[in-house]
């Protein structure tokens, strides 16, 4: 009973406040003011002030408020550890051969619209593949600047 007296009076303050602004001639202030005046009286006469109420002075809703927080932090910390590694290890290692085909080689100063016959498929390199790329890169020290030299070409420098 006492909420719905407070909110009654805030109302009415609320639409005597919309009067005066109006009196000054500031009509769209003034229906901005009235529309916020009788949100705490539409509240009243729906029963929401009611439920509120009673839900707020009840220690098993209060509970049951913190039981739902605690389920939501508990989904987010899953989705937080998710996100930051693979859920399997498959897609572990699959993330980690992604990672080493998007690496730059010392063929990648090619051009890349030069001769197909050093495209490479972006699928995953199989276990033979791996071994005679480091060979290369082992015989051809001098091939370490080739890439930063492609990129000062294409800027001209």
């Amino acid at each position: 009973m006492l909420a719905e007296t407070i909110c009654s009076a805030a109302s009415a303050a609320g639409l005597g406040i919309a009067a005066v602004t109006a009196y000054r001639k500031r009509f769209l202030t003034a229906t901005r003011i009235a529309a916020y005046s009788l949100v705490p009286i539409g509240l009243v006469l729906t029963g929401v002030v009611e439920w509120v109420s009673g839900i707020a002075f009840k220690p098993s809703v209060w509970i049951g408020f913190g039981v739902l927080g605690l389920a939501w932090v508990l989904f987010m910390t899953t989705r937080a550890v998710e996100r930051r590694s693979g859920t399997t290890r498959a897609e572990r290692k699959a993330a980690r051969a992604a990672e080493r085909n998007e690496a730059v080689a010392p063929g990648a100063s090619a051009p890349s619209l030069g001769a197909g016959g050093q495209a490479r498929p972006v699928s995953a390199p199989s276990a033979g593949t791996a071994k005679p790329r480091k060979k290369q890169e082992a015989a051809a020290p001098g091939d370490d600047f080739s890439d930063i030299e492609a990129i000062l070409k294409k800027h001209g420098i």
